[in-house]
């Protein structure tokens, strides 16, 4: 049977797939994501779908038969888990952003570094360190400050650290430990902001990994493909984070 060149543009102007890509993203990630599946759907015409959540969650919801095709966590531990897990497919371990620790108030007269050093504060704001690397990176911060005794009572655990900048932006935590990348566009280096030296915690290198069942989707080796080219990279240094090798953006 014989294909008109028209026939031929029409095929290559459909979508990928006929399902959406599903993804599982961290929720500190959620601003670049949306922009980078935004220019891959206008690109493509693959519809996408994304979850936001904490990192731990969505791997007790990929154990139950969740029907993710990529999983960005906030870390590394948890993509490598599910790899040996068996749920995870072979050499598609990957690490895609570098992210970065902030302290914040949303009082801007409020000078952070010293209320933290002074505990003088009603609650203190910090994802879930048994479920958000963001958390646990945070209590890490605390333990090298020698804080955590001062501290821990007024501790109050986001579930992931989208949840943990909604304490600190509505008020009801003084100050929180949040992801730099939330408070792009929003604040300027001044006192009610401390980013975090990197030698106080260990380095929130958050990584992907391709489940098993998906690993042969077109749509999967697209939108990966996607990710590498120079604008994702552009969006993902923009909102504060680094690439594996790349120095990190401030402000």
């Amino acid at each position: 049977m014989k294909i008109s060149m028209m026939g031929i543009l029409a095929l290559m102007s459909l979508p990928l797939a006929a399902e959406p890509l599903n993804l599982a993203v961290a929720s500190n990630f959620a601003a670049p994501m949306q922009a980078i599946i935004k220019g891959f759907e206008e690109k493509t015409g693959q519809q996408v779908r994304m979850s936001l959540g904490a990192s731990g969650k969505f791997v007790a919801q990929i154990h139950h038969g969740a029907p993710f095709d990529i999983f960005f966590s906030a870390d590394q531990a948890k993509p490598l888990a599910l790899l040996e897990a068996g749920y995870g497919a072979p050499d598609t371990v990957e690490t895609y952003a570098i992210g970065s620790l902030a302290l914040w108030s949303a009082n801007p007269n409020t000078d952070v570094q010293q209320q933290l050093q002074q505990a003088s504060f009603r609650k203190l704001a910090l994802a879930n360190p048994k479920l958000a690397p963001y958390g646990s990176a945070a209590v890490s911060v605390l333990q090298q400050l020698n804080l955590v005794d001062a501290t821990q009572s007024k501790w109050v655990q986001g579930e992931n650290i989208a949840q943990t900048f909604q304490f600190v932006q509505s008020g009801n935590a003084e100050l929180g430990f949040v992801a730099l990348s939330q408070l792009i566009g929003k604040v300027q280096n001044a006192r009610n902001l401390w980013i975090i030296p990197t030698n106080l915690y260990p380095a929130i290198r958050q990584d992907r990994v391709v489940l098993k069942k998906s690993a042969q989707k077109p749509a999967v080796k697209a939108f990966l493909d996607h990710l590498q080219q120079a604008q994702p990279r552009q969006i993902i240094t923009k909102h504060g984070y680094a690439l594996p090798g790349e120095v990190k953006n401030a402000l």
